[in-house]
């Protein structure tokens, strides 16, 4: 009988990225997913560094199948990604039942080092300093049938002081063009009709490659290909964010009208401080250049609230770049020591009180603003690519939910006939902070929905993750 497996993913769209990797891997070694609710045989974190709450995630996690794993000694659990490759063996210490340990530059040899560790009865650790394999080369079980991530570079060359990721994935590496419009091709005949294209810092393609303009040109060669309807990329970098990127936006109706920016925070001197190489005007301009040429354009940001030395007057900086901006929605985040890194060490570290309490300021002036962009949307119409999972109450509130051609997550009723998958126009009646509800006008059948609808046809779908938005969710596999 096969032995069965679930992933569990902490972190950003890179790691669910790597997740459905690991997942392709595990499927090809002969193994299968496990059903909800039952035990799998083997158990694989791959966890994310970045901030503290996903260290506590993972190590609750693992003492939670203590018990489980000294009851059943042929259990394996794995533990991959960014705080394998920054703890290494000292996961092994908190955590001596735990069979494998990966990093994040060799996710292919996780199905070797599962059977050495079995065959061995040893734990076994393999961290590479450099990568083996580029992700997307790896077999892949896709969470979503007409949804995909595509990775065109892998690490960053920038030394923000709150950041770890650079010590852990590495420097820059860009994949050729060639291979990445190949598997975009290979992705679309088999019935993807939206892609993300994913990298530290998205916008610096080209960098490893020694060709400037690079990335301008790979979004227009992508949204070339015939049969792709939607594309979109995360995550850029204002420092590398250039006009023709915005042309290239602006012309080309398969590149949808989103861009997540990230701003970090609004005080000139925090920016300093935190090592971004722009300033709160530089950043303004930015979306005052993609706003004149896409005056639709839906922006989103992250934020981070008590960097050390925050003043209340860096806080106040921050709410008025976001007052200027109008994002549609900030992703915020309280900063979180992260060992390794030079913020972590600086002696002006704010208190938990004044953080918690900015936070929660930042958040409810957001609240409103983001309200007050989606409110705007009453009375237009959307074009909605229905999606599986993003709706977790669809069913309790009879409705089906999607994305708009800006990333607005969009309500509208079930009695629609559209699949997963699938285009739905709407109106939008009525809107809050989060989403718009929608009346369906019409329905259109994609190649997307046929190929959800084959692969609900002969297996039970796989659950899914929310496309594209930075977060630190939990995905079952």
């Amino acid at each position: 009988m096969s032995r069965t497996y679930t992933v569990e993913t902490y972190g950003c769209q890179m790691n669910v990225h790597d997740s459905e990797r690991i997942a392709g891997l595990l499927d090809e070694a002969g193994f299968i997913p496990a059903e909800l609710g039952t035990q799998a045989d083997i158990v694989v974190f791959n966890t994310c560094a970045v901030r503290e709450n996903a260290d506590n995630k993972l190590y609750g996690n693992l003492s939670f199948l203590a018990p489980i794993k000294k009851a059943n000694p042929s259990m394996q659990i794995a533990v991959g990604g960014c705080l394998a490759q920054k703890d290494q063996a000292i996961i092994l210490k908190k955590a001596p039942y735990v069979d494998v340990v990966f990093g994040t530059h060799n996710v292919g040899s996780l199905p070797v080092l599962l059977e050495r560790a079995r065959i061995e009865e040893e734990s076994q650790i393999e961290i590479l300093e450099s990568l083996e394999h580029f992700p997307s080369t790896l077999p892949a079980r896709r969470f979503s049938a007409f949804s995909s991530w595509v990775s065109i570079s892998v690490g960053c060359n920038n030394t923000c002081t709150f950041c770890i990721v650079p010590a852990l994935r590495g420097i820059e590496k860009d994949r050729p063009m060639a291979d990445v419009l190949s598997e975009v091709r290979a992705l679309v005949d088999q019935g993807v009709i939206e892609i993300t294209l994913l990298g530290q810092n998205v916008n610096a393609y080209g960098v490893g490659l020694g060709e400037r303009g690079a990335f301008a040109k790979i979004l227009k060669e992508v949204a070339a290909i015939d049969g792709l309807e939607r594309l979109r990329f995360m995550s850029p970098h204002p420092r590398d964010f250039t006009d023709d990127v915005i042309e290239v936006m602006a012309t080309t109706p398969v590149v949808m009208p989103h861009l997540h920016m990230p701003l970090q925070s609004g005080s000139d001197s925090i920016l300093a401080s935190m090592r971004r190489s722009y300033r709160s005007d530089r950043y303004l301009g930015i979306l005052d250049r993609v706003r004149s040429q896409i005056p639709h354009a839906m922006i989103t940001t992250d934020i981070i609230v008590g960097f050390p030395g925050e003043s209340e007057s860096d806080f106040q900086a921050t709410l008025d770049v976001a007052t200027q901006a109008r994002f549609a929605a900030a992703y915020t985040y309280k900063y979180s020591i992260r060992p390794g890194t030079p913020a972590g060490e600086m002696t002006n570290q704010v208190s938990e009180e004044v953080v918690g309490e900015r936070y929660t300021r930042l958040h409810e002036h957001q609240q409103k603003i983001s309200l007050s962009v989606n409110q705007e949307a009453i009375g237009t119409q959307h074009r909605i690519l229905v999606t599986e999972v993003e709706g977790r109450r669809d069913a309790v509130q009879s409705r089906l939910t999607g994305r708009s051609e800006d990333f607005r997550l969009v309500h509208f009723d079930n009695t629609s006939l559209a699949r997963p998958g699938d285009f739905v126009d709407v109106e939008i009646t009525d809107a809050s902070a989060h989403y718009l509800i929608g009346r369906e006008l019409s329905h259109l059948k994609t190649r997307g929905g046929d190929a959800h609808a084959r692969r609900t046809e002969v297996s039970t779908p796989t659950p899914g993750v929310m496309l594209g938005i930075p977060s630190f969710t939990k995905v079952k596999v």
